[in-house]
């Protein structure tokens, strides 16, 4: 059964952005956070994770031209080929949406904007973009220009910096922004995200499709996945992730039912069966637009936004901005265990050597709490 072993605060207080697992080091890139500053235009900012150390580091302003850095923004992907991560939309309330992919090398920690050709995308927000065979595909989110959500496929060949938008067959997903997209073998995993009842125009009447749409990668043509049990409610601005060849689906938020969720469900593609995950430990709280990364065995998520309930603005939540992380562990280790039990039945830790008393502070730490805020993007 998995376990949360880890939960520590202090971190980037960080909403909307993204991140990619290196190794075992995280790369977090750009979001927001409510009462910063955002009418100044300024470069993305990089928040580093060690997952050994359990230390947050933030890098130095990059020396590059503006041109090849990216201006801080909400909204937007990123994904890890080889070493290099490339990231793609998002949107800043000054410049708005971007359509300009630019790349991060983890070795160096060089930002370049690298010439591409083809069908590029139109500038956008709240899409998905996921890997196969180092070629990136990006679905949906919704348009600057068109002001309305996409059920688009576009892919980027990254050998040959080319985009194509993919001619697919089969009766299309829904239009949709803030959803996710998870590869799992050669096909791709669509689940909830945001729409409208009128189709691809927003008309404050929204819906939250709870139905997986599966895309054959390979033959590029959609599929109505099985669900044989009742699945979890839908919603927007959840994590997921594919684990040993089955599907994650964690938290999000859903405007109809003005609910944050902190569940954990498991839906296995061969049997068309959902399950919620009933996790050891105690976990994060209700929350959206958090991120969420992968480590070996491990789970790392962090940031979002949760509802603080005891306030309230004109019928709406105060939301509190999140700086804390969570791992949530699918097989921890017998030190692992032992250190949980070590805290829980609060046992003289002064005969152990420092580096473990550290690691079980590490465990614990419990500082900087976020004020609520009213924040509404995404």
């Amino acid at each position: 059964m998995p376990r949360w072993t880890v939960h520590l605060e202090g971190g980037p207080r960080r909403v909307n952005h993204a991140a990619v697992a290196v190794g075992h080091r995280v790369f977090s890139f750009g979001g927001y956070c409510s009462g910063e500053d955002y009418e100044t235009l300024r470069q993305i900012d990089v928040h580093v994770f060690n997952a050994v150390s359990l230390r947050w580091r933030k890098l130095p302003p990059s020396c590059s031209p503006p041109s090849k850095v990216p201006y801080m923004r909400y909204g937007h992907t990123a994904v890890l080929i080889d070493d290099v991560v490339y990231i793609w939309g998002g949107r800043n309330d000054t410049e708005g949406a971007c359509n300009v992919l630019y790349t991060f090398h983890t070795g160096t920690e060089k930002w370049m904007t690298p010439g591409v050709c083809g069908r590029v995308p139109g500038a956008r927000d709240g899409h998905s973009a996921c890997v196969l065979d180092r070629t990136m595909y990006v679905f949906g989110g919704f348009e600057q220009l068109a002001d309305c959500f996409s059920n688009d496929i576009h892919k980027l060949d990254t050998k040959s910096m080319s985009w194509t938008l993919v001619k697919a067959k089969g009766a299309p997903a829904r239009w949709r922004d803030f959803h996710s997209a998870t590869v799992i073998g050669t096909k791709m995993f669509v689940f909830g995200g945001r729409a409208d009842r009128s189709g691809p125009f927003h008309s404050n009447n929204e819906i939250y499709c709870n139905r997986i749409r599966v895309f054959d990668l390979l033959t590029e043509t959609w599929l109505d996945a099985p669900q044989v049990t009742a699945p979890p409610e839908g919603r927007r601005s959840h994590s997921a992730f594919a684990y040993r060849g089955e599907l994650y689906v964690f938290g999000g938020y859903n405007s109809r039912l003005n609910r944050h969720f902190q569940d954990l469900w498991r839906y296995t593609p061969e049997t068309g069966r959902w399950l919620r995950v009933e996790v050891q430990g105690k976990g994060p709280c209700a929350r959206r637009r958090q991120c969420c990364c992968i480590v070996g065995d491990k789970i790392l998520l962090f940031g979002g936004t949760s509802p603080s309930q005891d306030q309230y603005l004109l019928d709406e939540f105060y939301l509190m901005d999140h700086s804390d992380l969570y791992i949530l562990d699918f097989s921890p280790s017998l030190k692992t265990l032992c250190k949980l039990a070590v805290l829980h039945y609060n046992l003289d830790q002064s005969c152990l050597p420092h580096d473990l008393r550290w690691e079980l502070s590490a465990m614990t730490t419990n500082s900087n709490i976020s004020r609520p805020l009213l924040s509404s993007h995404g």
